[in-house]
């Protein structure tokens, strides 16, 4: 080998050491920062799926398990064949779990027949077809299921609780002094205002037979619409 060569190579060799030394540190660098993302990805990829795990769950603030809860109510009677009525009464439901409980109640309306009634009075009382208003007592049995829970924004202030619910059962109407059997369904929403007390609204469509004042059979669909105030017993959840 020349000797011009060989001082070449060795002054290539000397420049390639550093070179490789860089580039092999650079390699372990890369190898670390990726080994990092990594494990930082997997950290929050953990994160994120215990979080969408959970997404569709609302905790409950408020609970009704095991509680008595006891109703005053009023609203309205919705009749089909006689007019429209005030009712008011009272329910007491004992919660099972927090989706099921047993509710019973009683609620006082009147049956008023106004149209007959006013084509009576301009004959100056010569018709009598047993139209005269009577009480109606209504005695009721429901099972509740609560099929969602969820809480609400109050015009931008705190937030508040509320349930929705379905309700089915049966009962006995005592009117005028027979007894007849009903049906009775409906829907539901009550708020939670504190731990002890709610606010409630019920719809429920009562199906029962009665005698028209002419003295026909008619099965009927009266809707009440109710609203009141709950009271939980304990008064703490």
């Amino acid at each position: 080998m020349r000797p011009g060569l060989g001082y070449a190579g060795s002054c290539l060799r000397s420049w390639l050491t550093p070179l490789a030394c860089l580039a092999l540190f650079a390699a372990v660098l890369l190898h670390g920062a990726v080994a990092a993302a990594q494990c930082v990805d997997e950290e929050l990829k953990q994160e994120l799926v215990g979080k969408r795990a959970y997404r569709g769950v609302v905790p409950r603030k408020f609970r009704k398990a095991l509680r008595h809860e006891i109703s005053p109510l009023g609203g309205w009677d919705a009749q089909d064949l006689a007019d429209g009525a005030p009712a008011y009464g009272g329910a007491y439901t004992f919660h099972f779990t927090e989706e099921l409980g047993l509710e019973a109640s009683y609620l006082r309306t009147r049956r008023v027949f106004g149209l007959i009634d006013a084509v009576n009075e301009r004959n100056r009382g010569i018709i009598e077809i047993g139209n005269a208003p009577s009480d109606v007592n209504m005695f009721f049995g429901h099972l509740t299921w609560t099929l969602a829970y969820g809480k609400v924004r109050w015009f931008g202030g705190p937030i508040g609780r509320f349930d929705f619910l379905l309700a089915a059962g049966a009962g006995a109407v005592d009117e005028a002094g027979s007894r007849g059997v009903a049906g009775s369904f409906g829907i539901g929403m009550k708020f939670f205002l504190l731990d002890w007390l709610g606010l409630r609204f019920d719809m429920r469509d009562v199906i029962r037979s009665i005698r028209d004042p002419l003295g026909g059979e008619h099965t009927v669909n009266d809707v009440l619409f109710l609203g009141g105030l709950s009271v939980f017993i304990p008064f703490s959840s």
